[in-house]
């Protein structure tokens, strides 16, 4: 994969996509299993609803609704709700649990046919979608149209500042096609008419954005100062200037050199390592680095459609996370490091053989079974020189 940065916007996207109905055609990912996001999305509902005074008579609007883990907690509220989500296999669960769930791809074309429908959102809400869209125009119009004249929409999305200077290149992937910052954003939403009057910062994905937009003509919802310093900070940070961006290369290097030393090291050592994940960070990772059954023995998932199947490119077997229990390996490689504390919580039965967990982002750590750090990078670096 090639990451390209337009020299005007900044928008970053990659060279070539996946035509979305192959990822989405029988998608993998169900969000209801993981705790952590479900507490995310039960707190944003209690926050928005009380912010926003929305009841009965409102209209909230998910679009990649997934299996209906957000907006569950809306209609506990007896909020009207729609999910719009492209993947029949994950809508029929949201289906189960009584969400109102369209099977369709979200732009322009979906959008007239719901605004036709008197389905405007009073609240609109794309949460880790927009970077996963292959035409970005389509679909934030699409957000304007479905948008009430008085209405709000709230996006949630990986921030690229923290990507680079975190060095979190596994989250790079066919899955998304874009990678935003503030400034990339705005400037989209903008030239569709909408405008950003908020933002604040989220810890999820270790370092996530969520923006609220209206649209220009609603004077009802000023500009918070957030918006300025949010432009300010990022133009600090060298996002404004391209030398950023073709730094970061050489960072993905090095980091992939370090990795690849406490690996080698470690099995050298005679040590068993098996992954925990098998979501798509797992398989940029795990490819770019060359890391296969020579390093990990295998990996696993609480998903239950991944288990019996296997990484793509690595050809690593996924199996339940109970597995471990009977191999006892002296470290599990977590994945998915953005959820390494719920991971550590589910799996702190490790240290009665004495397993370890060991995180590479962002930066190489170890920890006890506890979930207390025991080693870092350099410490590890040192060992190995």
């Amino acid at each position: 994969m090639h990451l390209y940065v337009c020299e005007n916007c900044f928008l970053v996207q990659l060279e070539a996509s996946i035509a979305p109905e192959a990822i989405y055609g029988e998608y993998a990912y169900f969000s209801s299993h993981s705790k952590g996001w479900l507490k995310h999305a039960e707190t944003y509902a209690e926050m928005i609803t009380n912010m926003l005074g929305l009841n009965r008579n409102s209209q909230v609007v998910e679009v990649a609704s997934n299996d209906g883990y957000l907006l569950q907690y809306f209609a506990q509220k007896s909020i009207p709700v729609l999910g719009v989500e492209p993947a029949a296999n994950v809508a029929e669960e949201a289906i189960r649990k009584g969400i109102p769930t369209i099977v369709k791809f979200f732009g322009q074309k979906t959008s007239i046919e719901l605004a036709n429908q008197n389905r405007q959102a009073d609240l609109l809400i794309g949460n880790n979608i927009i970077a996963q869209v292959p035409d970005l125009n389509d679909f934030v119009e699409g957000l304007k149209t479905l948008l009430k004249p008085s209405g709000v929409v709230t996006i949630e999305f990986h921030h690229l500042m923290q990507l680079m200077d975190n060095n979190q290149f596994d989250t790079i992937s066919h899955e998304r096609f874009s990678y935003l910052s503030f400034t990339t954003i705005e400037r989209v939403f903008a030239f569709h008419g909408l405008t950003v009057y908020d933002v604040e910062k989220l810890p999820t994905h270790s370092g996530s954005l969520r923006i609220y937009a209206r649209h220009r003509e609603d004077a009802s919802k000023p500009v918070s100062p957030h918006v300025k310093q949010q432009r300010d900070a990022e133009k600090a940070d060298g996002l404004t200037d391209i030398e950023k961006y073709l730094s970061f290369a050489e960072k993905v290097k090095e980091t992939k050199r370090n990795i690849l030393d406490f690996l080698i090291k470690t099995k050298r050592d005679g040590k068993s390592i098996v992954g925990y994940g098998a979501h798509a960070e797992a398989h940029t990772l795990l490819n770019y680095c060359g890391i296969g059954s020579d390093f990990l023995e295998y990996t696993v998932d609480r998903n239950p459609v991944k288990q019996g199947r296997f990484l793509a490119g690595i050809h690593l077997p996924i199996f339940h996370p109970d597995k471990i229990n009977e191999t006892k390996p002296d470290y599990v490689l977590i994945l998915p490091w953005s959820i390494k504390k719920e991971i550590m919580d589910h799996l702190s039965q490790i240290g009665s053989w004495g397993g370890r967990f060991a995180v590479l982002f962002p930066r190489i750590t170890l920890y006890d079974s506890s979930g207390v750090e025991i080693s870092n990078e350099l410490v590890i670096k040192e060992e190995i020189e």
